[in-house]
């Protein structure tokens, strides 16, 4: 039990792990297409490659609106956002009750 209990803490904490770099590289691409930066730079086409796959979808759904206004960033944000509360913090909480239901209480003399 306790060892189920810590592979399903230690998968929380990877998939935590991932949506957070997800994340922190969904919010570089928007600053990138604001700055308009250098598209032969290693680090831009590294964001732009690592993030295409995620947005790509999205735009294929979602139209870009008047204005050229890309909303795909902001709706793969909520996704993700909803994956860490839906899904990490499900598995924290099941993982701890799984611990706390198999700890034998102490008995005193």
């Amino acid at each position: 039990m306790y060892l189920l209990a810590n592979c399903m803490h230690g998968l929380a904490a990877i998939l935590g792990s991932l949506i957070f770099m997800a994340e922190i590289l969904v919010i570089a691409r928007v600053v990138i297409s604001w700055l308009s930066a250098d598209p032969s730079n290693r680090l831009v086409q590294f964001i732009v490659g690592s993030t295409e796959p995620l947005l790509t979808p999205i735009r294929r759904r979602i139209p870009i609106i008047g204005g050229g206004i890309d909303l795909s960033p902001i709706v793969l944000l909520f996704g993700l956002l909803f994956l860490k509360y839906a899904l990490v913090d499900s598995l924290r909480v099941y993982a701890n009750s799984m611990l706390m239901s198999a700890r034998i209480p102490v008995q005193t003399m």
